[in-house]
């Protein structure tokens, strides 16, 4: 998370009670509810301060941006590195983490399009790093893994955005088609196979 440096006094009267903390919290709110991140003028009206106090705390707008997604991301299913039973049941884990994800994403309006529009990495990592904990049962070598993890968020942001657009078809009228978090377990089950076809061609 990217704070700026406090090289000022700390901010008085009204802001004396605002925080990181404060202002991330009410960022993620009114994030779910806009479906966009919210501009540093519209945060500081809704806390009641000056622009100039956001600003004490986040250098600027991309800061803010960076520590709010990558708050988010760590809401997303942690698995156990070296827990047995993460070793004994890497398919359960995935689909939790899987189902987490698509969870977060449909909760914040919005996300993974700011997801995708970052020059920052931070988010990815996050997730990177909990599927790689999930697939270290497998030992894949380093260009299956990627691939693996690649085909894995293209799927899962297709499903997101075919999520976002429930009970609609291209046209935004409405449709008989409807998904819901359960349908995704036939398509990672095939997806799993595939994984350990290639942990046992590589033996």
């Amino acid at each position: 998370m990217t704070v700026k440096e406090k090289t000022r006094g700390r901010p008085r009267g009204a802001t004396s009670q605002l925080s990181a903390q404060a202002i991330m919290k009410m960022s993620k709110s009114l994030m779910r509810e806009e479906g966009k991140i919210p501009s540093i003028r519209k945060l500081a009206r809704c806390l009641n301060v000056d622009a100039m106090a956001i600003y004490y705390y986040f250098s600027n707008k991309n800061a803010l941006l960076e520590a709010i997604t990558t708050s988010l991301i760590q809401e997303v299913y942690q698995p156990e590195a070296g827990d047995l039973k993460a070793r004994e049941h890497w398919k359960n884990e995935l689909s939790q983490l899987c189902t987490s994800y698509l969870s977060l994403l449909s909760h914040y309006p919005g996300l993974l399009e700011t997801f995708l529009s970052m020059d920052t990495i931070s988010p990815a990592e996050v997730f990177v790093t909990r599927f790689n904990i999930v697939i270290e049962p497998l030992n894949l070598d380093s260009e299956s893994a990627k691939n693996g993890l690649d085909l894995l968020v293209d799927y899962l942001h297709g499903y997101a955005l075919a999520l976002s657009c429930n009970g609609k078809d291209c046209n935004g009228k409405n449709s008989q088609s409807t998904l819901n978090m359960e349908m995704i377990k036939g398509p990672l089950a095939l997806y799993c196979v595939a994984l350990e076809n290639i942990m046992s061609t590589s033996r």
